[in-house]
């Protein structure tokens, strides 16, 4: 988005009739839909193939290697969500210290959210409770308590 001159290109590209009309991300989604489709067929052949056969055996070594296939690409999908996650947050969140990095490879953000903080003043004798917003980020290996710029 910070590139003009990127997105000139990519405008003139994805208008282009060769493309169809489709945007850049269909292209770059294209590869997984065709990954899905291919697991449908080996099922399909599945059922048509005779038991005990060499066309089984192939056809279920194919499905087996394919649903590995899948189950990488659907971990490492996660795992790029999870580290965009954390560079957002880096981007938000101020330290006074930089002692704690934020971004790690086996980091990864579980849970978010506002809280309120209640403060009590007890030296009056009547309670006076006082609120204050604060944010908790649940790593699956810290908590991380933050409260808003003033």
């Amino acid at each position: 988005n910070g590139n003009a001159g990127f997105q000139q290109v990519l405008e003139r590209l994805e208008s282009d009739p060769v493309c169809q009309r489709l945007s850049l991300k269909s292209f770059l989604i294209l590869p997984f839909q065709r990954i899905t489709r291919l697991k449908l067929l080996l099922q399909n052949i599945l059922k048509r193939t005779r038991p005990g056969s060499e066309e089984e055996v192939q056809a279920t070594q194919a499905y087996d290697a394919l649903e590995k296939l899948i189950k990488d690409c659907n971990e490492n999908v996660q795992r790029m969500k999870s580290t965009e996650e954390l560079i957002y947050l880096s981007q938000k969140i101020e330290f006074e210290c930089k002692i704690f990095p934020l971004i790690s490879q086996s980091r990864r953000l579980v849970k978010c959210g506002e809280l309120t903080a209640l403060d009590f003043n007890t030296p009056s004798p009547k309670w006076k409770v006082t609120t204050r917003p604060i944010y908790l980020h649940l790593f699956n290996d810290c908590l991380l308590l933050s409260r808003p710029k003033e």
